[in-house]
């Protein structure tokens, strides 16, 4: 899609190293190309007043000296709906649904205030490049097994063969669909640096396992480590690193995630399969 090279382009911005990184470079491709950086907006959900990830863009953006791209997109509990983040994404797996929820209430306050707005730049696919997942999350996986397979979490487990279902991978494919469809279902056009084959590539050819020797800490730490060296060389920046936190959590008070996100697949899969079962 052609777009006004002069076009505003907003940051879904937790003030992780992801986005953040992302935030940084557009920074500096626009002074590079003599344009204005007022042209970028840094966007950061807080619902009900609350949540990490607006205290942590804040202290990301002031270590940085860029609070004026600062934007804090206020919400109520109450706009979360997970069933209907259901219906966009066409899914029900509980952590794409609740991240679907509150994209589609930052992308719904986002298009509020800038009706005219079409361009989003995020860092999806970072957390899948450099291995950033808490094996304990996930009984069947092993340090080794992460760092032993490049493609794991672009690709899902399984490869050459059905393991989830006929439908859905259990890899990134299912992350993009889901930022996809958030991003069409309020008419933005939506792009993370972090998918392009050639950055993928340079993942790929990271020697996990080398550099980890079977440490989970090492690993956790290893993405940090990679995305602040590579600011500090190419755009000479000092990038803050924060633990990692999914966008469902820190957009919300702590105390409220298990009442907000309770996890309830069951629900989630029987609205999704009300909403076909005409069709079947």
């Amino acid at each position: 899609m052609a777009h006004d090279p002069a076009a505003p382009i907003g940051v879904p911005f937790s003030g992780g190293i992801d986005s953040g990184a992302i935030l940084l470079c557009l920074y500096k491709l626009l002074l590079n190309e003599g344009q204005s950086p007022a042209r970028l907006k840094a966007f950061t959900l807080s619902v009900d007043g609350d949540g990490d990830d607006a205290r942590q863009a804040r202290d990301f953006l002031s270590r940085v000296h860029l609070e004026m791209l600062s934007e804090v997109v206020e919400v109520s509990s109450s706009s979360l709906d997970p069933l209907r983040a259901v219906a966009v994404i066409e899914d029900y797996k509980p952590l794409d649904v609740e991240c679907a929820a509150v994209n589609l209430a930052l992308l719904a306050g986002i298009r509020d205030r800038y009706p005219d707005w079409t361009l989003l730049v995020d860092g999806d696919g970072g957390d899948e490049n450099l291995k950033d997942y808490p094996l304990e999350a996930n009984s069947e996986l092993t340090i080794r097994s992460v760092v032993n397979n490049r493609m794991l979490y672009q690709e899902g487990w399984g490869v050459d063969s059905i393991k989830h279902s006929l439908t859905y991978s259990g890899g990134y494919s299912r992350g993009c669909v889901r930022s996809y469809a958030c991003a069409r279902e309020f008419g933005f056009d939506g792009f993370s640096p972090y998918t392009r084959p050639s950055v993928i590539a340079v993942a790929e050819a990271i020697p996990f396992a080398e550099l980890t020797k079977g440490s989970h800490e090492r690993l956790y730490a290893l993405k940090g480590d990679i995305v602040s060296r590579g600011a500090r060389s190419v755009l000479g920046i000092d990038i803050p690193v924060f633990p990692k936190r999914r966008f469902q959590h820190g957009s919300v008070s702590a105390s409220e995630v298990a009442r907000l996100f309770p996890q309830d697949e069951a629900r989630y899969r029987r609205h999704f399969e009300t909403l076909y079962a005409a069709v079947v």
